[in-house]
């Protein structure tokens, strides 16, 4: 059965399908970073650029969705907050070079994102 877009986010559907994607990243970076050390032709692939723009594009649509909604129907702010500070430093360690640095800081900015959303989720029970 379909749930449509307002009962989804009600449900908060969103959110645990951004927490999902958070651990999916994090999943990405930590065999990204082994691949790189084992596998330099198949990390080339997981560590394009490209596919690291488009995980990010979607985890600030999801998250802006989410817990802009969250925060719309439970009035908190603070999961909103924590979602976007996980999404800053996210966003930050995409400027560092691909490596154990960049990996480190982008699994900090998605624990925290993934924290934002439990919050937001918890707070609209």
């Amino acid at each position: 059965m379909l749930l449509t877009f307002r009962s989804a986010l009600a449900k908060g559907t969103f959110d645990r399908m951004a927490v999902a994607l958070s651990g999916l990243c994090a999943a990405h970076c930590v065999a990204t970073a082994v691949i790189l050390g084992l596998l330099a032709t198949a990390g080339g692939f997981l560590s394009n650029p490209l596919f690291h723009e488009t995980g990010l594009t979607i985890a600030i649509v999801l998250g802006a969705v989410a817990l802009g909604y969250g925060a719309i129907q439970h009035g908190y702010m603070m999961p909103a907050a924590i979602g976007a500070l996980g999404l800053g430093v996210m966003a930050g360690a995409m400027t560092l070079d691909h490596g154990f640095e960049e990996s480190v800081y982008t699994v900090i900015g998605v624990a925290i994102l993934a924290l934002g959303h439990d919050l937001n989720h918890r707070a609209g029970r």
